[in-house]
C-alpha cells in the first residue's frame, strides 16, 4: 500500500467504490447516536509520500497515529504502558530489522524495549518486495497472511537490450509454498509489525535516541549494559539496564561506530532515480518484472506494484550527477558523498523521466499519475567486519551490519538468527560464549555472499566494470570450506568453467546457479557446534546440517492438509521432527527408544527444558485411522501426549520422507532450530548423540524441572 485506500463498500458481497467514508463513526451528519460509551473512529492524518512530485498532483497516505505512532500518539500513551528500566534486550532502531527482532523476542517472553528516532513508521518507499524465505519466517511467527496478500507475486522476468528481447521466462521459482517475489512496501511491513507488537502490549518508543551506553559486568553482572536514552521531544533522559544491545540503527550506525568496527566495501558510481507511480508506455513488457538495457545510456528496472503502479529504477547519467556534485561543493567545500539516499531536490522527476526515455528508446514512457514515492539513491555495498562486539553483549543487524541489495530480505534472516539466540541466553537456556559467537559467523558469511552475487548482477545490468567487493576474508575467519559451500546451487549453470556464454544466456545461467540463493532458500551455514559435520554414509537423513529445513506437504488430520512448517510455529522452540515411516520393524524399535528417553527425567528432553524448549513432531506414513492403535501402546503413548502427529500420505516420489531423504529402515530424528535451519539428524535410538549435541550450547534446567516449570507434565 503506497497511497490511501479508496473508499469501498461490500454491500453486494464484493468490493465496489463508495461515495462516502464508511469507516467513520459516528457517521457525519447523523441525527441520533447511541448512548455513550461507544466506538469512535480515531483521528487520521494524510502523509505526503513523495517530498518531490511530477506536476500531476500530490500523493498522500492515510495514516492512523494512535495505532502506528507508538509513544508519539497524539492521544498520549495508554494507561497500561509502563516500560521497565531493567530489560533483557534494548533495540535501537525500529525499521524492519529492529521490528523483526522484536517479533522474535516477544514470542519468547523476553523483556525488551525498542526505540526509534522517527515520529512514525516509514510511510512508503524503500524496499519493494519480500522473498519466499522471508515469508516462511513470518509464517512461523503467525503473521504471513497480510504480507502475501498485499501486492502482486512476481514469477517471471523480462530483459531487453536496445529494442530486442534477451530473456523472457519463468524466474523466482522455488519449492517454497510461498512461490515468487511478493511485492509490498517497506512502510506497509512496518505497520504490520507495529500492530503485532501492539497486540502484545508493546509500543515503539518514538522520537527516542540512544544518547550513550557503556558496559561494566562488575557494576551489574546480570545486566552489564548501562544505556542513557533520550526523548528528543521532551528532552527527558532515562537510564536503562540491559543484558544485550541490538544496533539496528541503519547504515550510519552510531553503535557500529562506537564499537569501531570497520564497514568494508565500496561506494559505487552507480546512481538510481527511483519513482513509484502509474506510467503510460508502449514498451510491451512495461508491467512485467525485469530490466531494459541500453548499451549507450544505462539501465531501467521495472517492478510491478499494487493497483497498477510500478516502481521504475532509472540509472542516472554522470552529467546529472556531476552537476549535483558541483552544486554541493560550491555550497560546502568539505562535501564528500557517501552511499545511500541523496537529496531529492537535486534532480527532478522530469529529469529522471528524460533519462528513462533515452534508455527505453525506441519505446516511450510518461507519467500517468502523481508519484507515490521518489528518491535518488547511490549504490553502496558494505559489510561490517564483525556483527558482534568482542564481549558478545552488543550486536549489529540489518543495514548496520550489511548495506546493499536485498537488505530487507537479509534483515529477517539476521533477526530470526539473532532473536532466538538472544532469547535463549536471556532466559538462561544457553551460555553466551557457546551460542552467540555463531551469529557473526553465520550471518556475516551470508552477507558477504549477498553483496558479491547481487553486485555481479548489478554490474551486468548497469554495464559497469567497477570491481565487486569480496569481503569474506575480512574480520574473523569464516573458514574456507564454509565460504566454498555457502551457495549450493548448480555449480556451473549452463557453462563449463572458463566458457563464456552468449549474452542471451547470461541471465538464464545466473538464475540457474544463484536463483535459490537469491530467493533466500540456498543459504548454507558453516560447520560448528550448532551444525556438526554429517557422515553421509551413516546419516539416517540426506538433508545436510546447516541448511534450510525442507517443508513438504503433509496431512495434518483426516480433514486438513498443510505443510510441515504448519506444526513448527513460534520463535522459541527447537523442533524435534521424528520421521517414523510406517512404525514397523527396526523403525518402531528405534522410535520406542526415543519415546523412552522423553519420559526419563535424566534424559536430554527433560534436562534441557521439556515442552518449554522442544516442539515434538511425528511424521508417519500411517493414516489417521491407523495411528491411534499404534500410539496407545505403552512404549509410544508419550508421543500421543506430547507430539503433533502428521501424515505423510503424498505419493512416494514427492512425500516428506523422500524430500528429507529418510532411511525407511531406521527412521530419523531431526533437530531443527527455531529459525528453521537443520541442526542435526540421528537415528531415533541415538538419544545419546542428541544429548551430546544439545550439551554443546544448552544449560541443564533440572533445578527448574524439580520446581515444576518444565517437563512432560508442565
Amino acid at each position: 500500500m503506497s497511497k490511501s485506500i479508496e473508499p469501498t463498500t461490500y454491500k453486494n458481497g464484493f468490493r465496489l467504490p463508495s461515495k462516502s467514508e464508511p469507516w467513520l463513526y459516528p457517521k457525519p451528519g447523523a441525527k441520533e447516536l447511541p448512548p455513550r460509551p461507544h466506538y469512535t473512529t480515531p483521528q487520521s492524518v494524510d502523509v505526503d509520500t513523495a517530498p518531490v512530485n511530477n506536476g500531476l498532483g500530490q500523493s498522500v497516505l492515510r495514516s492512523w497515529p494512535t495505532i502506528f505512532n507508538g509513544t508519539n500518539s497524539p492521544d498520549g500513551v495508554p494507561d497500561w504502558w509502563s516500560p521497565s528500566t531493567d530489560v533483557d534486550v534494548l533495540i535501537i532502531g525500529a525499521g524492519p530489522t529492529g521490528l523483526e527482532t522484536a517479533l522474535s523476542l516477544v514470542r519468547q517472553g523476553v523483556k525488551f524495549r525498542i526505540l526509534d528516532k522517527g515520529e512514525m513508521p516509514l510511510p512508503t518507499g524503500r524496499a519493494d518486495a519480500v522473498l519466499p524465505r522471508y515469508v516462511e519466517t513470518l509464517n512461523a511467527w503467525g503473521i504471513s497472511t497480510e504480507v502475501t496478500e498485499e501486492g502482486p507475486i512476481i514469477e517471471r522476468t523480462s530483459v531487453w537490450r536496445d529494442g530486442k528481447v534477451l530473456f523472457h521466462g519463468r524466474t523466482h521459482q522455488s519449492d517454497s509454498r510461498f512461490r515468487g517475489l511478493h511485492v509490498i512496501t517497506q512502510g506497509q511491513l512496518e505497520r504490520i509489525f507495529v500492530r503485532d507488537l501492539l497486540r502484545h502490549q508493546i509500543l515503539v518508543e518514538r522520537c527516542h535516541t540512544l544518547k550513550e551506553y557503556d558496559l561494566s559486568e562488575s557494576d551489574n553482572p546480570e545486566r552489564p549494559i548501562k544505556a542513557v536514552i533520550r526523548n528528543d521531544k521532551t528532552g527527558r533522559e532515562e537510564t536503562v539496564r540491559a543484558k544485550f544491545l541490538v544496533g539496528s540503527d541503519g547504515a550510519s550506525s552510531m553503535i557500529r561506530k562506537q564499537l569501531q568496527i570497520p564497514f568494508q566495501g565500496v561506494s559505487t558510481e552507480i546512481y538510481w532515480g527511483i519513482m513509484d507511480g502509474k506510467f503510460e508506455s508502449d514498451y510491451p513488457h512495461a508491467w512485467i518484472f525485469g530490466c531494459y538495457l541500453s548499451t549507450e545510456h544505462g539501465c531501467c528496472i521495472i517492478i510491478p506494484r499494487e493497483d497498477g503502479h510500478i516502481r521504475l529504477y532509472t540509472q542516472l547519467n554522470l552529467s546529472l550527477i556531476e552537476r549535483v556534485r558541483r552544486t554541493k561543493q560550491e555550497n560546502d567545500p568539505t562535501f564528500k558523498e557517501a552511499g545511500g539516499k541523496i537529496d531529492v531536490h537535486s534532480i527532478t522527476p522530469e529529469e529522471v523521466l528524460i533519462q528513462a526515455n533515452r534508455i527505453f528508446a525506441p519505446f516511450f514512457v510518461k507519467f500517468a499519475s502523481p508519484l507515490t514515492w521518489y528518491a535518488i539513491w547511490k549504490v553502496s555495498e558494505r559489510v561490517a567486519e564483525s556483527f558482534s562486539s568482542k564481549d558478545l553483549r552488543v550486536h549489529l543487524a540489518g543495514d548496520a551490519a550489511v548495506f546493499g541489495a536485498f537488505g530487507l530480505n537479509a534483515s529477517i534472516l539476521d533477526a530470526a538468527n539473532l532473536g532466538w539466540k538472544l532469547g535463549y541466553c536471556s532466559r538462561g537456556l544457553s551460555p553466551i560464549q557457546s551460542l552467540l559467537p555463531s551469529y557473526d559467523m553465520e550471518r556475516r558469511l551470508h552477507a558477504a555472499n549477498v553483496v558479491e552475487l547481487s553486485g555481479k548482477y548489478l554490474r551486468y545490468c548497469c554495464n559497469s566494470d567497477e570491481p565487486v567487493p569480496h569481503t569474506h576474508e575480512l574480520g574473523r575467519d569464516l573458514g574456507g570450506e564454509a565460504i566454498k559451500n555457502a551457495v549450493r546451487g548448480e555449480p556451473y549453470g549452463l557453462a563449463k568453467p572458463g566458457e563464456k556464454l552468449p549474452e542471451p544466456l547470461f541471465l538464464a545461467d545466473y538464475y540457474r546457479k544463484y536463483g535459490s540463493f537469491m530467493l533466500g532458500l540456498d543459504v548454507a551455514y558453516g560447520k560448528s557446534t550448532l551444525f556438526p559435520r554429517q557422515d553421509e554414509a551413516t546419516s539416517p537423513a540426506a538433508v545436510d546440517n546447516g541448511v534450510r529445513a525442507p517443508n513438504p506437504r503433509l496431512s495434518l488430520s483426516a480433514g486438513t492438509t498443510g505443510y510441515l512448517y504448519d506444526v513448527m510455529k513460534g520463535a522459541k522452540y527447537f523442533h524435534l521432527v521424528v520421521f517414523a515411516s510406517s512404525f514397523e520393524g527396526l523403525v518402531k524399535h528405534n522410535v520406542q527408544q526415543f519415546a523412552k528417553c522423553l519420559s526419563d527425567p535424566a534424559g536430554f528432553y527433560s534436562r534441557y527444558g521439556g515442552r518449554e524448549l522442544f516442539n515434538l513432531v511425528v511424521v508417519t506414513k500411517r493414516l489417521p485411522f491407523e495411528i491411534d492403535a499404534i500410539l496407545t501402546e505403552p512404549e509410544l503413548q508419550v508421543l500421543k501426549e506430547a507430539a503433533s502427529i502428521v501424515y505423510d500420505d503424498q505419493p512416494p516420489d514427492e512425500d516428506g520422507h523422500t524430500m528429507w531423504g529418510v532411511d525407511h529402515g531406521t527412521g530419523a530424528v531431526v533437530a531443527v532450530r527455531p529459525d528453521l535451519w537443520v541442526g542435526k539428524s540421528v537415528r531415533p535410538d541415538q538419544v545419546d548423540s542428541l544429548d551430546k549435541y544439545f550439551s554443546g550450547f544448552l544449560i541443564s534446567q533440572v533445578k527448574r524441572n524439580m520446581n515444576g516449570i518444565n517437563g512432560l507434565n508442565s
